[in-house]
């Protein structure tokens, strides 16, 4: 099931999307009488045509994002990084979320913002100390991240809240899908059509089980709260008007274009 937050008239909506476009262009979305985070899936009969309706970020998360940085060997190699002998974990707030085809602000103390495609994990259930055999238990789906970095103050601050913590440095979309084996999927990034990135989930250093079980040994997740997984090898610049887009297999297309704040 693909679940889709988006808006008619600027008033928020929830449907379950039928389409065969990645990026949920064409196709039909069927309206539900509430968020099927909270409440059971429940249609209301009426059904919109996708492009006569705006796609949102299809969660905005009631805490924080939380992330895994250089769970791909690659990637952290392509930086000069060690390997993490455990999950290096970081935040970004609420704010910096954004959703499909909405702009990535490009600030102006950075000389050097990157794009980083990801799978995300959706959370359906209150969990703490979560041990691995149960995270199927607390996972409502799957969604596609980016987590836009200014890599330059990233090295500069010591620490990544600024670096990562913009708004607009997590475009989220373009909707979840609840039932997705997600071991061992693609994971790849365009700019502007150009290929850059592309891995797989089975190429994690630290899995998914492993990665929440570890998360919540230290912090409570609540519904809404979303996991950024980590990014493959290939990260790099992108430049005020570029348009990125990360695919994940089973998801489908996340695209956001870079631009200049008024």
């Amino acid at each position: 099931m693909r679940i889709a937050r988006f808006s008619v008239d600027d008033e928020p909506k929830y449907g379950v999307v039928e389409t065969d476009d990645p990026e949920g262009l064409t196709g039909t979305v069927n309206v539900l009488d509430s968020d099927p985070l909270y409440r059971p899936v429940q249609f209301t009969g009426e059904k919109l045509q996708l492009a006569d309706v705006r796609l949102l970020a299809p969660v905005i998360p009631r805490s924080k994002v939380v992330c895994v940085g250089r769970n791909y060997a690659a990637h952290a190699a392509e930086l000069g990084n060690d390997v993490p002998e455990q999950p290096l974990i970081f935040l970004k707030p609420n704010t910096s979320v954004i959703g499909p085809r909405d702009g990535i602000v490009y600030p102006e103390q950075t000389h050097d913002l990157n794009f980083e495609g990801e799978l995300a994990i959706v959370i359906g259930r209150i969990c703490r100390d979560l041990p691995k055999e149960r995270v199927n238990e607390v996972i409502f789906g799957y969604t596609i991240a980016n987590d836009v970095t200014a890599r330059d103050l990233q090295k500069s601050d010591g620490q990544w809240a600024r670096a990562k913590g913009y708004d607009t440095f997590c475009p989220l979309g373009p909707w979840i899908t609840t039932e997705l084996d997600a071991s061992d999927v693609r994971v790849s990034t365009e700019l502007n059509g150009e290929p850059k990135q592309d891995g797989r989930t089975s190429q994690f250093i630290f899995d998914i089980p492993e990665v929440l079980a570890y998360i919540t040994s230290f912090t409570t997740l609540l519904p809404g709260d979303v996991v950024l997984t980590g990014t493959p090898a290939g990260v790099g610049p992108m430049l005020p008007g570029d348009e990125v887009s990360v695919s994940v297999e089973g998801i489908g297309t996340l695209t956001n274009k870079v631009i200049v704040r008024d």
